[in-house]
């Protein structure tokens, strides 16, 4: 007999929770046994039932995502985490994984990809969507993303594009919007020409055409 994995929903918008539970419902080996609004709740939820997986969200009330995977993977290590979340290009995600998630979906996932990753993780499989993979590529080391981001402004300050950014350097283009992110909080700038004013002050990059 095929084994009956048991899921355990945690997400603050009840209509996220009951369309997942909807989903999940038609897969023979997919049981939803306790649904979760906030992180604390996913806990004693956790503690009650010992889920073969939990589909955790990210941002919630009372207790992040982020720190319901830490706590939950210490205390029930062989407990699967899944994260579900809007924010794929988020800091946060990078946060949950190294918390104890094994996986990273975002909510636009089809009910395939879904139900795929919750038997993936459950095997003890890394699954990732393609734009959290890429923003890992992102966030990979704070010296690696100051390199990074310098290349990216070197190429704005030559009249790059994003998607020009993104074939130069071998990134997609939402990569490209992070750094961009990253670099105009950094500089204190708001615009391209502003952040390429300041970095060029400030010997960051060189000079257009150099």
């Amino acid at each position: 007999m095929k084994k009956k994995f048991k899921i355990i929903l945690v997400d603050d918008h009840l209509v996220v929770r009951m369309g997942i539970a909807s989903i999940l419902s038609f897969e023979k080996d997919l049981s939803v046994v306790g649904q979760a609004d906030s992180g604390r709740e996913a806990i004693q939820l956790t503690d009650a039932f010992a889920p073969d997986v939990v589909v955790m969200d990210l941002m919630m009330p009372d207790m992040d995502g982020v720190e319901a995977t830490r706590r939950i993977h210490t205390s029930h290590p062989e407990t699967k985490i899944l994260i579900l979340t809007s924010f794929g290009t988020s800091s946060e995600v990078r946060h949950a994984l190294n918390a104890g998630a094994t996986g990273a979906l975002v909510k636009t996932s089809t009910q395939d990809e879904i139900c795929k990753a919750i038997r993936d993780v459950s095997a003890g499989n890394r699954v990732l969507s393609p734009e959290i993979a890429n923003t890992l590529k992102c966030l990979s080391t704070d010296e690696e993303l100051s390199r990074q981001q310098r290349k990216v402004l070197q190429l704005v300050a030559n009249g790059y594009s994003n998607k020009d950014i993104a074939s130069a350097l071998g990134i997609g283009t939402n990569c490209v919007k992070y750094h961009l992110k990253l670099i105009f909080a950094n500089l204190g700038a708001s615009t391209r020409a502003e952040a390429t004013s300041i970095a060029l002050g400030r010997n960051l990059i060189s000079a257009i055409g150099n």
